[in-house]
C-alpha cells in the first residue's frame, strides 16, 4: 500500500475522507464511474449479504457513499464505523484514490461512455439543486467546495460539446473522468479481490452476475437461491421500492422513482451527431486501450 493515493476533489465528493476510514477484513468497496449501475450493484451485494430483499434499513444507510459531501467526515464515518453486517460501501473514487487493501474486495463497473452522458442528463433533470448546496453547506461548508463549482452549460448541445473534450481534473462526469475511472479498474481487473462487470451484463443477466459476484465475494449462496433473489434487482421491483433504495437520504431527488430510469442502451443515439461521434471516437483512441474501447461498447 505503499503507493501514494490521488485525490480526487469535486462539488460532490472528496477521496481524501479515503485517509480517514478504518476498513475491516471483508469490507467491500463499491467503485463506479457516476450512473454504471452503481446502484443496482450495491443492490446485488444487499440481496447476498442479507441473503434475500428484505434489508434492515434503507440501501443507502446500509451502504452509504463514503465520500459524498453532502454528509461531514464524523457523520459518515461514525455511521460506517456503527454498521454490524459485512459492509459494502459506494464511492465514485477510481481505485487509485482508495487505499489498496489486500483483505478487501473491490467491485467495480463500466458502462459505454456515451450511455453514462445520456444517463447523467436524466439525473440531474430530476435533482434538487438547491437542497444539494444546502446539504453541503451543512456537511463540509460551501467555502470549502466552491473552487470547483461551475456553472453547468445552458443546452444539452453545449453540455455534450464539454463533456466531450473536457480534461478538467475536478470535473466528476466528463469522457475524460468516465474512461479514467474504468481504465484504472481495468488495468487491475486480474486481481484476485477486483471485480470487474459491464453495465449491460447485469442488466441482462442478473442471475449470472450475482453468481459471479458471490464468487468474488467468496459467498457459498447456492445458485438456485440467486434464482431466486435475483428479480429483486430488476429495475420494476426496485423502482416499487424507491423509497427505500434511491440514494435520498438527504432528499437531493425530487422524485426517488423517477432515479430508476429506464436503463437502456443506445440512448446517446438522440443526441450524438456524425460530428460528435467523430470528436467521440478521437478522445476514445486518446484515453483507452483498443480493448478497453472495445470492452465498453459491447452493447
Amino acid at each position: 500500500m505503499g503507493t501514494e493515493l490521488k485525490r480526487y476533489q469535486s462539488m460532490v465528493s472528496d477521496s481524501a475522507r479515503w485517509s480517514k476510514f478504518e476498513h475491516r477484513p471483508g469490507d467491500i468497496v463499491i467503485s463506479t464511474p457516476p450512473k454504471c449501475g452503481t446502484t443496482l450493484t450495491q443492490m446485488m451485494c444487499a440481496l447476498l449479504v442479507f441473503d434475500g430483499p428484505e434489508f434492515p434499513g434503507r440501501l443507502d444507510d446500509l451502504s452509504p457513499w463514503l465520500d459524498m459531501n453532502t454528509r461531514s467526515d464524523d457523520e459518515v464515518l461514525a455511521e460506517v464505523d456503527a454498521l454490524t453486517h459485512r459492509r459494502f460501501l459506494k464511492t465514485h473514487t477510481p481505485l487509485d484514490g482508495i487505499p489498496d487493501w489486500p483483505d478487501v474486495t473491490y467491485v467495480t463497473v463500466g458502462r459505454d461512455p456515451r450511455d453514462v452522458f445520456v444517463s447523467w442528463e436524466h439525473h440531474v433533470a430530476n435533482m434538487d439543486t438547491d437542497r444539494f448546496v444546502v446539504a453541503v453547506d451543512e456537511s463540509v461548508g460551501l467555502d470549502a467546495v466552491l473552487p470547483f463549482h461551475r456553472e453547468r452549460a445552458a443546452t444539452v448541445e453545449d453540455r455534450l460539446d464539454r463533456w466531450l473534450v473536457d480534461d478538467d481534473p475536478t470535473s466528476s462526469m466528463s469522457l475524460a473522468s468516465v474512461a479514467g475511472h474504468v481504465g484504472v479498474s481495468w488495468q487491475r481487473r486480474e486481481r484476485p479481490n477486483v471485480h470487474l462487470f459491464h453495465f449491460e451484463e447485469l442488466r441482462d443477466d442478473r442471475a449470472a452476475a450475482m453468481e459471479r459476484l458471490a464468487r468474488g465475494l467468496e459467498l457459498d449462496t447456492p445458485p438456485e437461491r440467486i434464482a431466486q433473489i435475483a428479480e429483486a434487482a430488476s429495475l420494476e421491483q426496485m423502482r416499487a421500492r424507491a423509497d427505500e433504495l434511491a440514494p435520498n437520504t438527504k432528499q437531493i431527488f425530487s422524485d426517488s422513482a423517477r432515479f430508476f430510469r429506464s436503463g437502456e442502451s443506445g440512448g446517446f443515439r438522440t443526441v450524438m451527431t456524425p460530428d460528435k461521434e467523430t470528436i467521440y471516437e478521437q478522445r476514445m483512441t486518446e484515453l483507452v486501450s483498443p480493448e478497453l474501447q472495445a470492452w465498453l461498447h459491447r452493447g
